[in-house]
């Protein structure tokens, strides 16, 4: 009797493992859309308005100010990466946290963005990306998949999207920070 069920068993196990079907793509993808990946957006601080026929200005003494206030409430917050489009004023605002964190800056161009591969590259990872307020509303658009987000107020410099990527479902919410910099 013990080798009947001992054979009966065996053959179960057999058939179960023999049975198994072979993993489908989504099953892959599934795999590789696990885990949280955490996108802090920020447009860039105050810019220097004294020459209204500058296209690419510095930042001004209050965004410079601002700068650093970003980098001071991002200090607890673990960041892999940091991505700013290739302008001073942007560059300018990410400095200070691209210093503190010890993360080299990488410039990237909003037109011509791969979405899907962005997300690729930094899956798993909390990445501060520094845009316009344009560009910083769009983005966090293309990462959630909808268009929940408008263009910033030209006097909004305080807002902070944050759109968290967990096993490929995203939400989102915004913040507004502000800053008591001088002038």
């Amino acid at each position: 009797m013990k080798i009947i069920r001992l054979l009966i068993l065996l053959s179960l196990t057999i058939g179960f493992f023999g049975c198994k079907d072979e993993p489908n793509n989504d099953a892959v993808e599934q795999i590789v859309d696990e885990g949280t990946s955490t996108f802090y957006l920020i447009r860039h601080a105050e810019k220097d308005r004294s020459d209204p026929d500058n296209t690419d200005p510095e930042l001004s003494q209050k965004g410079l100010g601002r700068a650093m206030h970003w980098a001071e409430i991002l200090s607890e917050v673990p960041i892999d990466a940091i991505y700013s489009t290739d302008f001073q004023r942007t560059a300018m605002t990410a400095a200070p946290t691209s210093v503190k964190k010890d993360v080299d800056v990488i410039y990237y161009d909003q037109s011509s963005i791969d979405i899907a591969q962005f997300k690729t590259d930094n899956l798993n990872k909390n990445v501060l990306v520094v845009g316009h307020s344009n560009t910083t509303p769009e983005f966090a658009n293309q990462l959630l998949g909808v268009d929940k987000f408008y263009e910033l107020d030209d006097s909004d410099n305080g807002s902070l999207f944050i759109v968290q990527i967990t096993n490929g479902i995203a939400s989102a919410q915004k913040l507004n920070f502000n800053c008591n910099c001088p002038d």
